[in-house]
């Protein structure tokens, strides 16, 4: 049995780090993109200046960039320590709603879509809370 759980847990250590340099390359990739775009949006004519739908475009993508590295993060503690950070899970679903609030055009929305969004906000920003008092109540958080 040892033999097949030290099988499992090299297959799984490649895979964790197959998918950390997956991640790595769609960051790159997309700073990359989002560089080159800013430039081309900036020398535009009338020149070092964003109209509003290139702003949204650039938020957007620079938000996705986070949530990329905040993934990165997640997947490098899991591979270090073998557990999940439930606190950078909070931030990237966090960051994740943030993003979809900032790029979506809010007009002739459902109204019920807009509430399910501000609960979903309410809810994660709710569970991070908690999550850091339990943390601080049962000392793994230090002041």
């Amino acid at each position: 049995m040892d033999r097949v759980e030290n099988i499992y847990e090299r297959f799984r250590f490649v895979v964790t780090l197959v998918l950390l340099a997956g991640m790595a390359l769609v960051v790159a990739a997309a700073t990359i993109e989002l560089i080159y775009g800013l430039v081309l949006d900036l020398l535009e004519p009338p020149g070092l200046m964003l109209g509003l739908s290139e702003l949204y475009d650039t938020f957007g993508l620079f938000l996705l960039v986070l949530i990329a590295i905040e993934l990165m993060s997640s997947v490098y503690i899991y591979l270090k320590h073998e557990k999940l950070h439930l606190g950078i899970m909070f931030i990237v679903a966090l960051t994740a709603v943030t993003r979809k609030i900032i790029i979506t055009d809010m007009k002739g929305l459902d109204p019920m879509f807009i509430i399910g969004l501000a609960l979903l906000v309410a809810s994660l920003s709710w569970g991070y809370v908690y999550l850091l008092r339990e943390r601080r109540r049962s000392g793994e958080l230090n002041r």
